[in-house]
């Protein structure tokens, strides 16, 4: 298949350094899916809100990738954006900000990251309406769901349709729910829906383990790597680092050390994109080689380190690896 214009420009100009680390790990990542290996990408930060899903959406309705690992933030910050867009506000001099125009924000309902401000009306609460009559119902019939599946009933309810204000087309959501595309989501509760289902749990109108937790996501990726790890195995494409790289990441040396089963393969392939700087100590800025001595890793694995801004660097991987 020949490359489109994005793809071609990215061939031309991307030769050295960080440009060429992109092109490289793009041309690895393609060869991984071309040899019918399967890749998990994870996302932390805040990549839905930086509207990835107009990427990523394509990504999984191609079947470019077969699970996500992913913040609970990420996971709804996509569908607050297709049901909420337009009440966006963007803040270009958001360093300039004093404390006191701050607490307007605040005052006036907005949350702001970085240069970006959801709007809580129209985006918490819109959701949490519809979650909070979809939490109703499983609980009251004792029946428990992950976050993600939650979320997946909610959006193929149909419900949240007439708030749509952006194209469906570029919520990676929709896509992932359209597939039941598999998904973990480490540490759901440190997120907006997740501090809301606390709040009913604590007021008693709800039962805590409705909600399926961290722990019963790693028994699930635990059962779920092996059966798909045959062949060219599962390559590993982690945008950021945090609990949304390492916990997924860890199932391997899990399985290896703590469940015994020593023919299970290290993942196949590893790329990261990250800014993080090394000597800081954080996973996020660990070098790939570092976590071979974890045993995540083989001596062989191919490694990409794309040093530089995600929200820059993963659209233009993901156009390349589309044909764009």
């Amino acid at each position: 298949m020949s490359k489109g214009p994005v793809s071609q420009f990215i061939e031309k100009h991307y030769l050295h350094f960080n440009s060429a680390a992109l092109v490289d790990a793009a041309k690895g990542y393609e060869e991984h899916l071309l040899d019918n290996g399967k890749m998990m990408i994870t996302l932390a930060g805040a990549m839905s809100t930086a509207e990835l899903g107009k990427s990523l959406a394509e990504m999984i309705r191609q079947d470019k990738v077969h699970i996500i690992s992913c913040t609970g933030a990420n996971l709804e910050e996509d569908i607050m954006n297709l049901v909420a867009h337009n009440s966006y506000k963007r803040v270009p001099n958001y360093r300039d900000l004093s404390p006191q125009e701050e607490w307007d924000l605040l005052e006036n309902h907005y949350n702001r990251v970085t240069d970006t401000c959801i709007p809580e009306e129209e985006a918490f609460r819109r959701l949490q309406q519809h979650l909070f009559d979809i939490w109703n119902n499983a609980d009251s019939k004792g029946e428990r769901y992950f976050p993600h599946e939650f979320m997946y009933q909610m959006i193929n309810s149909g419900v949240l349709k007439q708030y749509y204000e952006i194209d469906p087309a570029d919520s990676w959501m929709v896509a992932a729910a359209e597939k039941n595309l598999p998904i973990v989501v480490p540490g759901w509760e440190d997120s907006t829906m997740g501090n809301i289902f606390s709040s009913y749990c604590i007021k008693g109108e709800f039962k805590a383990t409705t909600m399926k937790s961290g722990i019963e996501y790693m028994m699930w990726l635990a059962d779920w790597y092996p059966k798909n790890c045959a062949g060219k195995g599962i390559g590993f494409f982690q945008i950021g680092g945090g609990i949304a790289g390492d916990f997924p990441i860890c199932v391997v040396p899990m399985l290896y050390q703590d469940m015994e089963m020593h023919d299970v393969p290290f993942w196949s392939y590893f790329c990261q994109i990250s800014d993080s700087t090394t000597s800081y100590g954080s996973y996020s800025g660990a070098v790939p080689n570092e976590k071979i001595t974890w045993g995540k890793l083989d001596i062989h694995t191919p490694k990409f380190i794309v040093e530089s801004d995600a929200t820059i660097v993963a659209p233009l991987m993901f156009a390349y690896i589309l044909g764009w």
